[in-house]
């Protein structure tokens, strides 16, 4: 691979696969809608000349084969809106295919596991049964099909799968009010039982995986668990966070009952509450297929990873907070 589209690559995962592109010298466009937001991507690196960028619509087909025109992958990481999934996930995923399509390239689906619904496996792999029982699961097994549809003649597709994820890029995320509540030294929130280990997998680790994935014309046409490190617990993150910041303020955890009444008067915690099964029961991804194909699963510990994604975060707050200091205001 010597170059590669990344569409979405102003948000979580689109970010760390735009760092470990760079850091592998694969010359990388960033796409995305904002402007701003990219050149700041683009300001991270100091400009390279191995990062260009380019606005567009991921919705607009035509936006991305301007882009896609000398690539030899696209890494697909826009995402919608939860409580818009049902209405924008399927024209997202049709724009792309027909992009793809288009100019004949490969294209790397980023995904999660809402397909598998409830665990039936131990550790689930690529072949568990994809019968959810949530809505959001169902409209996930409809893009699927889409992505892997035949009248794709000319693209080449594979999915890779996500569990919760975390990390300095994370941005829409379980975890991610949690670790940023600790971050600004404020009273924070974890979705979920803090006493139910989850699986979580560090960003970083994922773009690795998933670039090794898709440097291998073998993978594609098929899907892909990214596993983390294994499952832990809301009160382990936590003791790891209060070691590493010294944080001691509370952290509340909000069930089924809070976030209920908070969808009341949020759309996104209403669309929260049907998936909150994984919180309880958790679902624990296989890395037996990319083992034996692909090589060692980069596994950073949750130690390191946890005081990697604070220590960033509160930088940025210092940083932002030394200019709010330094604004004169206007008399």
């Amino acid at each position: 691979m010597k170059k590669a589209l990344v569409l979405g690559a102003t948000g979580g995962s689109g970010q760390a696969l735009v760092a470990e592109l760079l850091s592998r010298g694969v010359e990388t466009i960033a796409f995305g809608r904002s402007q701003s937001k990219l050149r700041e991507l683009a300001a991270q690196y100091g400009n390279p000349k191995l990062l260009h960028t380019a606005v567009g619509d991921v919705f607009n087909p035509d936006d991305i084969i301007a882009a896609a025109k000398d690539v030899d992958v696209i890494f697909q990481s826009a995402n919608v809106k939860y409580q818009e999934m049902a209405s924008q996930l399927l024209p997202l995923g049709e724009s792309v295919m027909k992009a793809a399509d288009h100019v004949g390239k490969k294209i790397v689906i980023v995904d999660g596991i809402y397909v598998y619904g409830r665990s039936q496996m131990t550790r689930v792999t690529e072949d568990h049964p994809k019968n959810p029982h949530t809505n959001k699961g169902k409209i996930r097994v409809e893009f699927e099909k889409l992505i892997f549809d035949k009248k794709w003649q000319h693209a080449q597709a594979l999915i890779v799968r996500l569990p919760d994820y975390y990390g300095p890029t994370s941005q829409n995320a379980y975890l991610h009010p949690t670790l940023q509540g600790i971050a600004a030294n404020k009273t924070s929130i974890f979705i979920g039982d803090l006493n139910t280990p989850r699986e979580y997998v560090y960003l970083p680790d994922a773009a690795k995986m998933i670039i090794e994935i898709a440097d291998r014309d073998e993978s594609y046409g098929k899907n892909w668990n990214i596993p983390g490190l294994g499952a832990i617990s809301g009160r382990e993150i936590l003791d790891i966070a209060r070691k590493v910041t010294g944080y001691r303020k509370m952290v509340i955890p909000l069930g089924k009952s809070m976030i209920s009444l908070l969808g009341l008067f949020d759309p996104l915690m209403r669309e929260v509450v049907e998936i909150l099964y994984l919180t309880k029961e958790p679902l624990i991804l296989s890395g037996e297929k990319y083992s034996k194909r692909i090589g060692t699963i980069p596994t950073t510990p949750f130690e390191k990873g946890i005081e990697e994604t604070l220590k960033i975060w509160m930088q940025k707050n210092e940083t932002k907070n030394h200019k709010n200091r330094n604004i004169v205001p206007f008399k």
